[in-house]
């Protein structure tokens, strides 16, 4: 199974992010890693941030991928994403700046802040800083 190829698509809200043949695609759900090869069982899952990892042929590839759904068929993979971004595309200055913001109003611990929003806001930052420092 592990030498055949399926079809990737990734799609965010401003654009196709991707659209092409792979060999593996890995990654975060709300269940954990999952790792996807051709011929994988029928299933949709949420996303949560995390990298995502495309193995083709000619190399490897990792984005940020920020919240979304993937649906996961014998020879295709759609992954519909909040937003995705390429290494070369994350400022890691303002992704540091979310992080800060992130953190203080974590600690606040003031009734008024949505400390879910504010623990998302700080996985999606970490994810970025995450994936930019690998450059």
């Amino acid at each position: 199974m592990a030498d055949k190829t399926f079809h990737l698509q990734i799609i965010s809200p401003t654009r196709i992010f991707f659209d092409g043949d792979v060999d593996m695609v890995e990654m975060k759900t709300t269940e954990g890693e999952i790792g996807v090869l051709a011929g994988h069982i029928p299933l949709t899952a949420i996303l949560q941030p995390g990298i995502l990892r495309i193995k083709q042929p000619d190399g490897k590839k990792e984005a940020a991928l920020h919240d979304g759904f993937v649906e996961i068929r014998k020879d295709k993979v759609t992954v519909l994403a909040e937003s995705c971004e390429w290494p070369d595309e994350i400022d890691v200055h303002r992704a540091e700046e979310a992080r800060e913001r992130a953190e203080r109003r974590i600690k606040s611990g003031r009734k008024e802040v949505d400390m879910l929003r504010a623990e998302l806001a700080l996985k999606k930052a970490l994810t970025r800083i995450n994936l930019a420092d690998r450059k």
